[in-house]
């Protein structure tokens, strides 16, 4: 009788048939419409750390898929909407993998250049197949960059590797230059998918699926020359009008990338300069196992620590080595793609005021009637509207990439610094208890031989001296 009740009374308050609390009728979860599901599921998503980037992420990119109306080449499919949607209580699953690898040398009377395969494996809806194979040359990611910039002018899109190859490098196509390049390609493409709208470009899809003809006819169907230095030229008379009265809030935004530019590019020099000394310190060290090996053979008493010391030498060139390898491959990649994105910023900033000069420029010709005043207030209210979306796709964006950022950046630190904890602990390992077997001044005096104290920092680096 008392199970009938409450079923009557859930009945009546329109509540599910397994009681007033919410529960199914097998005692198994809350359903979806209950008040303790939402409860639940609230309480849930406050108490998770891990979901607070899936809300922030929810809130600024669905306002990237809406507000950026002005670029011709978004989604309209449903699946491609869903695609674009976050939910707070559904993991962040991805459904776009690509993977740069294998590059290929051409040869031809022409020219010299490499391509490298690109493999798709994806689950859309609105791809032909699930996995896709293909070849591009740089001269395409390039196009691609265009393309992306072109279609969405306000949103930040992610660096290139720059077209000429290191100050200093001889052989232009070496095995270290190609494998840098892949890098850098696989990372671009990878942000690309990763982005909440440039993701679902038409250009972006082609460039992963087409075949090279297919491409190459592709290409061929953007706008004509004419039309193209009409832009060029348009945008140039807005650039030399400049901008009267830029937001507030876009002058922040552009003092915070002016300085951001200047201690990004200082911390690339640095970092620089570290690999360079750290790269001198390791060639040096190398010499002084074999010296010491030699050295042992002239000096009776001396044998057991002089093969010590070279031993020890070898284990530090090893952990040198493997700490320099963490350098070139993970900070000073990390920090210089962030001097390419300071470059890529001040370029968004220059493409927003460009628009909102050449909306000024027609609201000036408006006021002193300089032409037709309904063409001109027609033409005005397409340009607000452009301008509109054009901010509010900068500022989501904007958000976005600083996160991004503060994130690499630190990881980057993290793990140098990580890196460097334990290479310490290695020479500390290998040569910490070297001072045992070498009580009677042995040390001090293989320490303080001349071919070893040529450089002060082989000595502050020394086992068995202040680290």
């Amino acid at each position: 009788m008392e199970g009938e009740r409450r079923a009557s009374q859930a009945r009546s308050s329109g509540l599910p048939k397994g009681g007033a609390d919410g529960e199914s009728p097998g005692g198994g979860a809350p359903f979806a419409g209950s008040s303790g599901s939402s409860a639940l599921l609230q309480s849930e998503v406050l108490d998770l750390d891990e979901d607070e980037d899936d809300l922030e992420v929810f809130s600024k990119d669905a306002s990237l898929m809406d507000i950026n109306s002005f670029s011709p080449m978004m989604p309209t499919s449903p699946l491609s909407m869903i695609n674009q949607i976050k939910f707070e209580d559904e993991p962040d699953l991805k459904d776009l993998f690509i993977t740069v690898d294998e590059p290929e040398s051409h040869v031809t009377t022409i020219e010299t250049f490499i391509t490298y395969r690109i493999i798709t494996k994806t689950s859309r809806g609105e791809f032909d197949s699930s996995e896709f194979e293909v070849r591009r040359r740089y001269q395409d990611f390039l196009w691609l960059k265009g393309k992306l910039e072109e279609a969405h002018p306000t949103l930040i899109i992610p660096p290139l590797p720059e077209k000429f190859i290191v100050k200093g490098m001889v052989e232009r196509f070496n095995d270290d230059f190609i494998e840098t390049r892949r890098k850098a390609l696989h990372k671009f493409l990878n942000r690309i998918a990763d982005h909440p709208t440039l993701t679902f470009n038409e250009d972006f899809k082609v460039f992963l699926t087409a075949q090279a003809w297919e491409l190459s006819s592709h290409k061929k169907q953007g706008p004509g020359l004419l039309s193209r230095m009409g832009q060029t030229v348009r945008a140039v008379a807005s650039s030399m009008r400049g901008v009267r009265n830029r937001p507030e809030e876009f002058m922040e935004m552009n003092n915070f990338i002016e300085t951001f530019s200047q201690k990004i590019n200082l911390v690339d020099k640095i970092s620089q300069r570290i690999y360079k000394e750290e790269r001198e310190y390791f060639d040096e060290m190398k010499e002084y196992g074999p010296i010491h090996v030699l050295w042992s053979a002239s000096e009776e008493d001396l044998v057991d620590t002089l093969k010590s010391v070279a031993s020890c030498i070898d284990q530090c060139c090893k952990a040198t080595e493997k700490r320099m390898s963490g350098l070139s491959e993970a900070l000073l990649p990390a920090v210089h793609e962030y001097v390419l994105y300071s470059e890529i910023l001040m370029g968004v900033m220059k493409r927003r005021d460009q628009i909102q000069a050449e909306l000024d420029s027609k609201v000036e010709a408006l006021a002193y009637k300089k032409a037709d005043t309904d063409l001109l207030t027609e033409e005005i209210g397409k340009l607000e509207d452009k301008v509109e979306c054009a901010n509010n796709a900068l500022k989501a964006d904007w958000e976005r990439w600083k996160q991004n950022m503060q994130n690499d950046i630190k990881s980057a630190f993290t793990d140098m610094a990580e890196e460097n904890i334990h290479y310490y602990e290695q020479v500390i390992v290998h040569c910490g208890g070297m001072r045992r077997p070498c009580q009677d001044g042995c040390w001090q005096a293989s320490v303080s031989y001349s071919g070893m104290a040529s450089k002060p920092t082989w000595q502050r680096s020394l086992p068995g001296n202040r680290l």
